[in-house]
């Protein structure tokens, strides 16, 4: 399937603002399962567009506005192609694999995807989540609790774009049963991180179609889903959200512990001014491939490390006293 993906990012100032200074996760990675065709980004005010690989492997885009503005958007287009999996998944799993999942050599490789992180952690309202629906125990074999788990989420919660925040805890979705997708994703972390199974939040998009009267999620926003690691099958991907496995119409742009890790856009701003979000998202299936020559160009940023999901942080984080605001988009 070759999708075509637009996304825009306006911030409003209610006055000016003197500087601005942004990272964005946007540009779609090359996977097994997806290869990126094309991507391109720019903003207004124009401004020098830099670009890293950070420790989880995903392309970090990253630019300064030195200068007063009241208005700051920022426009990606990516083409992409998805495939099907030819292998489908079984039914279970081996109920062997918990042992493997316990082993040395898995805690150790996969060790950031297996504990608490800023989003996904335990809680009282958690662990009532848990009892109410089964959850506490080890389910017979990893792929069938995940299953469960997966279907459990997509019914005892409501879809309701808005209820939540950026910054919402998990607290906050469980305690009133209800969210969006990046609030059933730390869920669903939360849960198979405490069975240990290694679990990463994938920062992304949906495809959609007319018949999709089952999907929750809204079509103009970006989206989140769940994968985790099972011995034999590799990284599996659940969407909680929709009660569906992660398939062809899913578009991976980053993997992180959870949100905090990889929103689409996140920045800080200096100056004393309210601040408005809009977000504009389409996909689409695309006919043909784009012939602009600006669209053409991916940033392949080095490796920082070989293995994207074995050992600890590297990254260093600086504060700046005159920054006085930090926005973030949520996902929906």
């Amino acid at each position: 399937m070759r999708l075509e993906i637009t996304h825009e990012t306006r911030y409003l100032y209610s006055a000016p603002v003197r500087e601005s200074v942004m990272e964005l996760w946007l540009q779609p990675l090359t996977l097994p399962l997806q290869r990126l065709v094309g991507f391109d980004i720019m903003t207004e005010p124009r401004a020098k567009m830099m670009t890293y690989r950070d420790w989880l492997g995903n392309i970090v885009y990253h630019f300064d506005v030195p200068a007063p503005h009241t208005e700051l958007i920022i426009r990606s287009r990516a083409m992409v192609e998805t495939y099907v999996r030819t292998d489908p998944l079984p039914a279970r799993v081996d109920p062997g694999a918990w042992a493997h999942l316990r082993s040395d050599e898995v805690r150790s490789r996969y060790y950031d995807m297996m504990r608490p992180s800023t989003f996904v952690e335990g809680s009282g309202h958690l662990e009532t989540f848990m009892r109410e629906h089964d959850l506490l125990e080890l389910p017979p074999d990893p792929l069938t609790g995940l299953r469960i788990l997966n279907k459990e989420i997509y019914g005892a919660f409501d879809y309701v774009p808005g209820f939540t925040a950026a910054d919402s805890p998990i607290d906050a979705a469980l305690e009133h049963r209800k969210g969006v997708c990046q609030d059933f994703a730390h869920i669903m972390l939360a849960v198979a991180r405490q069975w240990g199974v290694p679990s990463r939040y994938v920062s992304g998009y949906l495809a959609r179609t007319d018949q999709d009267t089952e999907i929750r999620s809204v079509p103009d926003a970006s989206h989140a889903w769940v994968e985790c690691y099972l011995p034999e099958q590799g990284w599996v991907g659940f969407d909680p959200t929709n009660d569906m496995l992660a398939n062809e119409r899913h578009v991976v742009v980053a993997y992180g512990r959870d949100y905090a890790d990889v929103p689409p856009t996140r920045g800080v701003l200096k100056g004393d001014a309210e601040t408005i979000l809009e977000v504009d998202v389409h996909v689409r299936q695309a006919e043909r491939l784009s012939l602009d020559s600006d669209f053409l160009k991916v940033v392949r940023a080095p490796r920082s490390k070989p293995d994207a999901f074995g050992g600890s942080t590297r990254n260093s984080k600086s504060a700046n006293r005159d920054m006085q605001h930090q926005i973030e988009q949520q996902q929906q």
